[in-house]
């Protein structure tokens, strides 16, 4: 087996040009560099270098052994944090979730051993956050099918909005997005597919997006922009400072696209550890 720091010092040089600076960005001496790539070519019996007089370069056997020096490098850092994910996930549950609405139910849950990644994750990158032991579970709106991991139900957010009372459309029980053309709208900006989701039902319409929700308290306060919610925003405290002394009125979008199955993925291996966080997601989901 090679020496990975035999393998960095390849690497290295094939970044750098030359031994000097190669011996200079890993903190050694020259000689020691040039020993090193002598042993590379020793132990693999293939010349990696070209040596002129006063220059050294790679050959092409060398460019192409450095390249794949990269690789298992990477590969064996990749190692590494996988492992050290593995022994943090023994210990925490580790949750992320690829749409906002979930972190309210979650700040509901009295699970002491868990860690909840505020910022969304993305959701083409589920599957391999898990491989890589980067999360536990990721709470999301797609039901994976593959044989490394499960997905199960956990509930359904369904979108709302909340219109001035005078707008005729307050005095209907349900509306539609085609409904709400032309409008203008508050709304946070990261609400993850929800954002696809809205934009495309209601490609008339104008968002105003804010990143924090303090601000978009503040201009809901005193402006009269629609807003939207969903059925888990009651749970929400925060959403008490929006909804204080609000005069809208609260009326559910009854387009399918407005109603998003949320699931629990996560690796099958680990189903015994995250049957309980399952469970305690679903209980307190709202039915409604």
């Amino acid at each position: 087996m090679v020496d990975p720091y035999l393998l960095t010092e390849l690497v290295t040089f094939a970044e750098t040009g030359t031994l000097a600076a190669t011996a200079q960005k890993l903190h050694v001496t020259q000689p020691t560099v040039t020993r090193g790539m002598q042993k590379l070519e020793t132990l693999w019996d293939v010349p990696l270098f070209d040596r002129q007089p006063n220059r050294l370069r790679l050959t092409a056997t060398g460019q192409f052994a450095a390249q794949e020096a990269a690789k298992v490098l990477a590969a064996n850092q990749a190692l590494v944090t996988t492992v050290r994910n593995f022994a943090a996930t023994q210990q925490t549950l580790k949750v992320g979730t690829t749409i906002p609405g979930p972190l309210i139910v979650l700040a509901q849950l009295a699970q002491p051993m868990m860690t909840v990644q505020s910022q969304l994750l993305p959701t083409q990158s589920i599957e391999t956050t898990l491989i890589q032991r980067d999360q536990t579970v990721i709470l999301s709106n797609q039901s994976l099918t593959s044989p490394l991991v499960t997905s199960t139900r956990i509930g359904t957010e369904r979108l709302a909005v909340n219109l001035n009372k005078f707008m005729y459309q307050a005095n209907q029980t349900t509306v539609t997005f085609a409904e709400l053309a032309n409008m203008s709208f508050i709304v946070l900006s990261d609400i993850g597919p929800w954002r696809t989701i809205i934009q495309q039902a209601i490609p008339q319409a104008n968002f105003f997006y804010q990143k924090e929700r303090a601000a978009l308290a503040e201009i809901t306060k005193y402006a009269d922009f629609p807003y939207f919610s969903t059925n888990l925003s009651p749970l929400d405290p925060a959403a008490k400072s929006i909804t204080a002394d609000d005069s809208r009125v609260q009326i559910p979008i009854s387009d399918p696209s407005a109603q998003m199955t949320v699931y629990a993925t996560y690796l099958t291996t680990n189903q015994t550890q995250v049957q309980p966080l399952i469970q305690q997601l679903q209980s307190a989901w709202p039915t409604t």
